[in-house]
């Protein structure tokens, strides 16, 4: 079982090489943020994560990439 977010990340980065880890400026132009393509991947892995039972509800709420 998955307990902490760094290990999401990591598992995400193996899982799926070809995302793209480039980031853009975020909506308000005051950061950086990861592709809409790459968000919605990991939100899916994420989903996947808790709906199979890797990991818990709450740690599937609190994770970011």
């Amino acid at each position: 079982m998955i307990t902490t977010q760094k290990e999401i990340r990591e598992n995400f980065w193996q899982e799926y090489p070809e995302a793209d880890r480039r980031k853009i400026k975020n909506y308000a132009g005051d950061g950086l943020m990861y592709k809409t393509d790459t968000r919605v991947l990991f939100v899916d892995y994420v989903d996947y994560l808790q709906k199979s039972g890797e990991i818990s509800e709450a740690l599937a709420q609190r994770v970011t990439l």
